[in-house]
């Protein structure tokens, strides 16, 4: 069983950064998979990023390649997304997941624990 906690949202002008930080509870953290994801209004649930448990292999959608960083931190139970040159359509409910093997996937279905989420807006 793995815990998520979400943090770091808010609201910032186009071109601008933030770094959400999801805090996981759970002894098997460190041995799984973890994703981002976000949904706008309206929309459906969308891959941001994935790391392997490892931290061996990150994997973008093509809309924040380059843009966006995903990191974790076995040590703290810690996964983060550094968001920088932020635009509007990057505004929506941002979500931390946890997959049940090392390695994630790009799917909703690859993962099995979910936190709340954090609204992040991006204003132009």
């Amino acid at each position: 069983q793995v815990q998520l906690v979400e943090s770091g949202g808010g609201l910032v002008q186009a071109g601008g950064s933030l770094r959400l930080s999801c805090a996981a509870s759970g002894r098997t953290f460190s041995s799984v998979g973890m994703g981002w994801f976000r949904q706008a209004p309206g929309k459906e649930r969308a891959f941001v990023s994935a790391i392997t448990w490892n931290a061996g292999n990150t994997y973008y959608a093509d809309s924040v390649k380059d843009r966006f960083t995903i990191s974790r931190d076995n040590a703290k139970n810690m996964v983060y997304l550094q968001m920088n040159s932020l635009k509007p359509e990057d505004t929506a409910v941002y979500y931390c997941a946890a997959a049940r093997r090392a390695i994630g996937g790009r799917y909703v279905r690859d993962y099995d624990y979910w936190g709340q989420g954090t609204q992040v807006t991006v204003s132009s």
